[in-house]
């Protein structure tokens, strides 16, 4: 008989992820392997409603194993990434700042595949609240074949030089495969040092305004 998986301390993980699949299988695998262990967990999926890339991949996976999918889309983006029917709930939202506080607010804690100059952005902006205190909430790479290892270089390089502090480089978590990534999430302790008052999504969201 199957063992049962160890009840999770979160209930929702937001994924950021490329439109696109990328030109290694690698890639493509990791994300459905990611959907398989976030179902495996009894874990829901909140992405950036796309149907396209390694978005559509994973949602669909998470969808076609009986979790909730939440896609949270700009709607100026809609007809870029979705295309055909997409799976799950589909919010559409005003603009990016929306985007991201919305994924951010109904999330537990982040996840970032492969991607392109999109999925930095997102996690770095997740990364930056987690500096500041905005939020607690642990911030995983799921280094696929290396693909982050050129940004970690560059943060060690940050915190060498004095730009990072080396507690701060301890937001971010990383491994190469998805169970191992997210046994590591559930493990993590914040750790701040000097950050400012919590704040709400909608404060921030405010202030990007």
């Amino acid at each position: 008989m199957e063992a049962k998986a160890e009840k999770s301390r979160f209930k929702r993980v937001c994924v950021f992820c490329g439109s696109s699949t990328g030109k290694r299988n690698s890639y493509r695998d990791a994300a459905l392997e990611l959907g398989r262990e976030l179902v495996s967990r009894n874990l829901d999926l909140v992405y950036g409603g796309g149907s396209v890339g390694l978005m559509g991949l994973i949602s669909q996976e998470v969808h076609h194993g009986g979790g909730h999918v939440l896609g949270i889309i700009p709607r100026t983006l809609m007809c870029k990434e979705i295309t055909g029917e997409t799976v799950g709930e589909v919010r559409t939202v005003a603009n990016m700042h929306q985007r991201k506080a919305e994924m951010a607010r109904h999330s537990d804690c982040f996840i970032a595949l492969p991607g392109g100059y999109g999925t930095l952005e997102e996690l770095l902006e997740v990364i930056t609240w987690a500096q500041l205190g905005i939020h607690d909430k642990p911030v995983g790479l799921l280094n696929v074949d290396g693909y982050f290892n050129y940004l970690l270089t560059f943060i060690d390089k940050a915190v060498d030089d004095g730009f990072i502090t080396p507690p701060q480089r301890h937001i971010i978590v990383s491994a190469p495969n998805a169970g191992e990534l997210v046994q590591k999430l559930e493990e993590y302790k914040p750790a701040h040092d000097g950050v400012v008052a919590k704040a709400g999504w909608e404060v921030e969201q405010v202030e990007l305004h």
